[in-house]
């Protein structure tokens, strides 16, 4: 019947008015249990009404420009709304905002729309972008979505399944991948009509077709093949003006358009004819459409559908048959299927498919026999794939059980080499073979059909649906039995099958096995979790009981939650009872007394049966995170302390919490900010509670301060620029220390110092010396050695390995492998350009090898084969400067050519080795006491110039130079002024303020400097002079002739 035969119905009244927005309202949504909306408004502001009493129940304020669109999560739990400047914000279900107000568009966005199990959310975006959020962090995942130059994102919708993601935008439908960011198909739409624009989408709710709508130039409907993305069938046409909005029926029998048109049409889908028009004069309420659901579910037009069926087959993989009565057989109204039906047979006596049809609902009332007459009658007819499943059902339950295989098996001869059809019978022959006892066998069918073609996601979720039923099936039995175990391994199998959500049509989507077998698809969900839960409880499995419980609850949508409202109380009050029958009536304390006594598996087990039945304070919350952070459970420990922060936002406790916790974690930026947040929240907080971080705990600024300090004092002795062996790059000291900064150990010391009382100095002074601690190089210079110019901003270790290239990596390579940041080494480390800097190092050497983690001496004339008393006869024992690199530092090692250990030594120091001691005193002449535990000083200047009295070096001044550390003088620098000069000035500094004369016991050539000095190191080479030994009565004769002297 054409809509000129049959008008629409057309309304003109409105059933409700909502009034309360000072501007006009732009978008709204109705929550999954219906008693509540959200609406928004150009007035900046949303509002949360009571739908029963069409009051506000709360005004939502935080955009600074007017709202736009909005959407509510499948779940309930979220709302999302976006304004003209491009701003979103995210809302808990009470309206309470999640997050401030975030700027990721450039310009207003248009459209929000969750993935169906609500973990993503995508904006879409005048600005041309779409952008996917992560509800859990309300963080932007990955990279935009864009859609091309001019294509401003009108629409945007996720897939029932959440695979993909349609886009309409003013230039074309665009779908995506949006996991992997791939777009994979483009098409036109309605901008290839007049260049018109796309303006709203909506599935069907098995995915398999994309409804879209068009502007004023193209006001039509129209339909996509999403396996082809052509389009289906032709426009649908009414609408005179833009098409804002379109919805489907949770039926997917209808759909629903708004117009700024100021018409709302209710179209048929199985014959695409208006029904129903809606009209307002309000244009605004058409631009979102805020009840077209509502609208949907209006009686008069259920009326028109039950007045005027459509006469013609709706088919789908198996099943022909007429719409109404497959409604009829879906809603479990046999009779009016079965009436149905026969006036279809009536009509047309070889109506084959009316016949199987009936069958199917013959079987359904048990009607075996009927059931059988009619399988056959179809057959008789038109041998058919319906016919023969028709048979093998009836069959089930009357005849030999080979016999109804049989007929399954036949069944294959008209699937059309149809994979979908195939698969469609093989679950069905699987359901007649469980329906006859064979449990087993019929449920490892479905498993091993589903691993024939893993990849296809519409074979899976058939498999897993129908072995999830199968297994509740299986678990009813077992529970009737009292086999609670048995019960509860199906149970358990069941949920870990399911593959959908509790918000999935799959009703609707294989409505085929309610149809034939009048399976309760639509809580299927709900019936495995619950037995779940009532299994393991009657198997004694309490805990296990619980957790599934908070399972399923975690996991259910609001809508689900509601339904379960009384069975929830029910099943908390019998786990109350048998913890009571322990001695357990008291969780929350029974928790506190396992956490006192370190128990901590126990301690969450029953803190978590407490937060699992609804039992939960702040304190349990807090308790538990202590406990999971005793096991080192640091993200599970963390979602409690922030759950303590949720709880009690105004309390100090749960920061205090959280910090604890993420310290342990080892995120300590995320640790100093919580303690920040802690401490300065309770800054001007008027209750002493709060105020109390103010006196606990050390002031930030105060922390950081100190170890400032502490920094400077540990530099202030060690060289100015060193290497950075993790990096490979030279830095000087602000480097250094902004290194430190950046550091896990300083945020560590950091987060870890907050806490005290009092600042702990000693630690603070360790872990700065333990980062700053560095190794310094004692080397001959050979051939061309890289100084500071040649190393400067490069990576020593991308350097070509030549010369003193490769010198300088194996050093930074080796203290790197043995735990150490920095290095030192005098070729590249010191700018010999710079005299100030030249003169500061050789006064600080000493002192910097001194205070040296570690220092490494490089025998680069000593091979891996080399005996012992090579380390002797190195040219290293020659040089002046090596004197004071060898006696100055704590610890040394020596490193051969190819840097491995000198004589395989592994001691940790080789200044504790004896015969390397050795071999260094008869090589040098220094006592062992000073070679091991040198102290520097004037005292024994004469030996001490002799030690250096055979020693050479490039410049003839730094023979002199090479002293200063050992006597522990600063003097001036003066390169060019002799090495006369140089010794001079030391050696009379040395006499000067030790009062020492034996400096001036030398052999040799005088000193242009001073005569009473040498001109030569060389001259101390000789023994000192000793004086003669005399008798008593030697001294005294020799008193006695100088007293006479006198007269």
């Amino acid at each position: 019947m054409t809509e000129a035969e049959q008008p629409a119905i057309r309304v003109t009244t409105a059933t409700r008015t909502f009034q309360g927005h000072k501007i006009v309202f732009l978008a709204a949504a109705v929550f999954p249990d219906g008693r509540r909306m959200v609406t928004a408004s150009y007035d900046k502001t949303l509002r949360l009404w009571d739908l029963e009493d069409s009051v506000v129940l709360k005004i939502m304020e935080g955009h600074s420009f007017g709202v736009r669109t909005l959407a509510l999560s499948r779940n309930g739990r979220f709302i999302a709304s976006g304004d003209y400047g491009g701003e979103l914000i995210a809302w808990n279900r009470e309206g309470e905002p999640l997050i401030q107000p975030i700027k990721v568009h450039s310009k207003q966005i248009w459209w929000l729309d969750f993935s169906p199990d609500s973990a993503f959310l995508a904006s879409g975006s005048l600005d041309t972008t779409t952008e996917l959020w992560n509800t859990k962090t309300w963080q932007v995942q990955g990279d935009p979505i864009n859609c091309g130059t001019g294509a401003n994102v009108d629409c945007v919708r996720y897939s029932p399944s959440g695979e993909h993601l349609a886009i309409a935008t003013n230039k074309d439908i665009q779908i995506w991948n949006p996991g992997k960011r791939e777009c994979i198909a483009k098409f036109k739409g309605h901008s290839a009509i007049n260049g018109a624009w796309n303006i709203s989408l909506v599935w069907t709710h098995d995915g398999r077709q994309l409804f879209s709508s068009g502007s004023a130039c193209d006001p039509t409907i129209r339909i996509w093949d999403s396996s082809t993305w052509m389009q289906v069938g032709e426009a649908w046409k009414g609408h005179t003006d833009y098409v804002n909005m379109i919805a489907l029926s949770p039926t997917g029998t209808l759909l629903a358009s708004t117009s700024s048109d100021n018409q709302v049409r209710v179209w048929r889908i199985s014959d695409r004819r208006t029904i129903a028009i809606f009209k307002h004069t309000d244009m605004s309420a058409f631009w979102t459409g805020p009840f077209l659901e509502d609208i949907l579910k209006d009686q008069a037009i259920d009326d028109v559908l039950r007045e005027d069926a459509p006469k013609e087959q709706v088919t789908d993989n198996i099943l022909t048959i007429s719409t109404i009565a497959r409604d009829a057989c879906i809603s479990g109204d046999l009779p009016t299927a079965d009436r149905l039906l026969t006036r279809d047979i009536g009509a047309d006596g070889n109506d084959y498919n009316s016949y199987a049809n009936r069958s199917f609902v013959k079987a359904r009332n048990s009607d075996r026999d009927s059931a059988l007459d009619d399988a056959l009658k179809s057959i008789s007819i038109q041998p058919s794939l319906m016919g023969c499943i028709s048979r093998g059902i009836a069959l089930c339950g009357k005849g030999p059980f080979q016999d109804a295989m049989k007929a399954f098996d036949l069944g294959f001869m008209y699937v059309d080499a149809d994979l979908n059809k195939t698969r469609f019978l093989l679950l069905i022959k699987a359901i007649a073979l469980f329906n006859a006892g064979r449990h087993d066998e019929a449920i490892l069918r479905v498993q091993e059909l589903a691993t024939t073609r893993p990849d296809v996601n519409s074979n899976s979720l058939a498999c897993s649906i129908v072995e999830a039923y199968l297994h509740v099936q299986a678990g009813m039995n077992a529970l009737d039995d009292a086999r609670h175990s048995e019960a509860a391994g199906h149970f358990t199998s069941a949920v870990n099958t399911i593959g959908f959500s509790s918000t999935s049509a799959i009703h609707y989507r294989y409505d085929v096995f309610v149809v034939l077998f009048g399976w309760d698809l639509e809580s299927l969900w709900r019936t495995a979790h619950q037995n779940w839960c009532h299994a393991l409880l009657r198997a004694g499995r309490l805990p296990e009981a619980i957790k599934a419980y908070r399972y399923m609850m975690d996991a259910a949508d609001e809508a689900t939650k509601a339904r379960c409202l009384d069975w929830s109380t029910a099943f908390k009050q019998d786990c109350s009872v048998l913890y009571a029958v322990d001695g357990l009536a008291d969780l929350a304390a029974s928790g506190d007394a396992a956490l006192a006594a370190g128990d901590y598996d126990r301690a969450i087990e029953l803190y978590s049966a407490a937060i699992d039945l609804d039992f939960a304070t702040e304190t349990v919350f807090a308790n538990r995170s202590k406990a999971k952070s005793g096991k080192m459970l640091w993200d599970d420990a963390l979602l409690d302390a922030e759950k303590v922060i949720d709880l009690n936002p105004s309390s100090y406790f749960g920061y205090q919490l959280k910090h604890r916790v993420l310290h342990g974690a080892h995120r300590y930026d995320e640790a100093i900010e919580t303690f920040k947040i802690m401490f300065f929240k309770s800054e001007n907080a008027p209750d002493i509670q709060t105020q109390k971080p103010r006196q606990q705990y050390i002031d930030p600024s105060e922390v950081e301060g100190a170890i400032q300090e502490a920094i400077k004092a540990q530099l202030d002795d060690a060289p100015h620029r060193m290497f950075n062996t993790f990096t490979g790059r030279l830095c000087d000291r602000e480097v250094q220390i902004d290194a430190f900064k950046t550091s896990t150990e300083y945020k560590e010391l950091l987060s870890s110092t907050l806490v005290h009382v009092d600042l702990p100095m000693q630690r603070i002074q360790d872990v700065v010396a333990m980062y700053f601690r560095y190794v310094m190089l004692s080397h001959r210079w050979e051939g061309k050695e890289p100084m500071l110019q040649d190393i400067r901003g490069n990576v020593v270790y991308d350097l070509d390995p030549v010369g003193g290239i490769t010198k300088l990596q194996s050093f930074c390579g080796t203290a790197r492998d043995m735990g150490y940041r920095w290095t030192w080494i005098d070729n590249c480390c010191i700018d010999q350009t710079n005299n100030v800097e030249v003169q500061q190092s050789v006064n600080s050497m000493f002192i910097w090898y001194r205070n040296s983690a570690l220092t490494i001496i490089y025998l680069s004339d000593v091979s891996p084969s080399s005996q012992p008393g090579a380390l002797a006869s190195s040219v290293w024992n020659t040089r002046g400067w090596t004197v004071q690199e060898f006696l100055a530092p704590r610890l040394v090692l020596f490193y051969q050519k190819d840097w491995s250990l000198y004589l395989d030594d592994r001691s940790p120091n080789h200044k504790d080795s004896v015969a390397i001691m050795q071999e260094m005193g008869d090589a040098t002449g220094i006592d062992a006491q000073a070679l091991v535990a040198f102290r520097p000083g004037m005292k024994d200047a004469r030996e001490k110039l002799q030690w250096v009295s055979a020693r050479v070096t490039t410049w003839q001044e730094d023979i002199a130079y090479s002293l200063f550390g050992i006597f522990g003088v600063k003097l001036p620098v003066i390169y060019g002024e002799k090495k006369q000069n140089a010794l001079g000035r030391l050696l009379q500094e040395v006499v000067a303020q030790s009062g020492d004369i034996s400096a001036l016991d030398w052999v040799g050539q005088s000193s242009e400097f001073n005569s009473c000095l040498p001109a030569d190191i060389t001259s101390y080479k000789a023994p000192p002079y000793t004086l003669p030994s005399l008798s008593e009565d030697d001294i005294q004769t020799s008193i006695s002739r100088s007293d006479m002297s006198w007269l």
